[in-house]
């Protein structure tokens, strides 16, 4: 199959592509720097020719609020668009395990929007929403800190690895529509402050880190299970441990 991943230059898409590539399939890496620009629609319905499925792991250049709902819709309306003229039969969208539960948040609002906009498109679609990626503990914590103090909200959190979530990704590309959402998410839930306590001593990085119910994460003050999976989810292989052995034996 044709499989092209949108935003497969980046962190997933990488992966994705590898992964697709290696079990014998036509992946290709559509972004900017490829010449494919889902904003303006420059190179799209050429990438898109001949494509059996869409992958769109893409991501805002900005969080503004504004900004991050402008990409996330008038990007999917360029995708959903030209799918139809090419016949693509299979939309694949990576979003958030939690987007649904967080309307205080502008960037979870927008990846609300961008579901909905798949789900009403004429094209087959899958959502797979993942929970945080083990390797944004640093930018998480750059993000919480105030006057040098990381302050992170006390509550369940189920990080995972990015390689895991690439895995089902491409299982989703390669299978049917589900015309359903599947949840991702690591195989161990701690809580969010001790998780980036952890990560922060594992990197070597003596900033504190503060316990804090207030503390607002995407804009919007989390309750216990507003990030986490509260259903049936999918659990990734590797766990925090795993992930931070290779640097801690060097």
């Amino acid at each position: 199959m044709k499989i092209v991943v949108v935003g497969g230059t980046g962190l997933i898409g990488n992966q994705v592509v590898a992964l697709l590539a290696q079990a014998g399939h036509d992946a290709v890496a559509a972004a900017p720097s490829t010449g494919v620009d889902t904003l303006t629609g420059e190179g799209v319905d050429a990438a898109l020719a001949g494509a059996d499925v869409v992958v769109d792991v893409s991501n805002s250049p900005s969080f503004a609020p504004d900004d991050v709902l402008r990409f996330f819709t008038t990007s999917t309306r360029t995708l959903l668009d030209a799918e139809e003229r090419a016949g693509v039969r299979h939309h694949v969208v990576l979003s958030i395990v939690g987007t649904d539960r967080n309307p205080d948040s502008g960037y979870l609002r927008a990846k609300v929007a961008q579901e909905e906009l798949v789900r009403s498109g004429g094209v087959g679609w899958t959502v797979v929403r993942a929970t945080q990626f083990f390797e944004f503990a640093r930018q998480i914590a750059d993000g919480a800190t105030v006057d040098g103090v990381v302050r992170i909200p006390p509550v369940a959190f189920q990080p995972i690895a990015s390689a895991d979530v690439a895995r089902y990704v491409a299982e989703a590309a390669t299978g049917d529509p589900r015309r359903g959402v599947t949840e991702v998410a690591g195989p161990e839930r701690v809580r969010f402050d001790e998780f980036v306590r952890a990560a922060l001593a594992d990197a070597g990085d003596d900033r504190e880190v503060v316990a804090d119910p207030a503390a607002p994460y995407f804009g919007a003050v989390l309750v216990e299970d507003s990030i986490v999976p509260q259903g049936d989810a999918l659990l990734g292989a590797v766990t925090h441990a795993d992930f931070t052995a290779p640097r801690t034996a060097v």
